[in-house]
């Protein structure tokens, strides 16, 4: 009911910038949170950032002061800014969202995620 879909991954030299997005669409009533993990080899997925309906943001540790979360509500479309980019930040990129879904006589929240975009950070 909620598709989601990501772009803006590539490669890039540490110490640069990419700007990842994320489109909403589908058959919703409203997205509520939002928000960007990634999942680098061998490793667990982590969440990166989160942003409430209400613009309330949240970093993981490693990417405070680097990275920006930010949404556009009229565009359904989540933005994730990255800058001073790391080796250590190389991963799949997913978009993650909560939407509330169903029909006339039910209404219920779910949760969504995008297939995910590639970020490699060379050395």
């Amino acid at each position: 009911q909620v598709q989601l879909v990501e772009s803006g991954g590539g490669l890039v030299q540490a110490g640069g910038s990419l700007r990842l997005s994320c489109a909403a669409s589908g058959n919703f009533f409203s997205i509520n949170a939002m928000g960007w993990y990634r999942q680098a080899p061998g490793k667990q997925r982590e969440l990166v950032a989160t942003i409430s309906s209400g613009g309330n943001t949240n970093y993981a540790d490693s990417v405070k002061g680097r990275f920006t979360i930010s949404r556009d509500g009229a565009k359904n479309t989540l933005y994730l800014q990255m800058n001073s980019l790391k080796p250590e930040d190389t991963a799949v990129y997913y978009c993650n969202t909560n939407a509330r879904v169903g029909g006339q006589f039910r209404k219920y929240d779910a949760q969504y995620w995008g297939q995910g975009t590639q970020v490699t950070v060379s050395s």
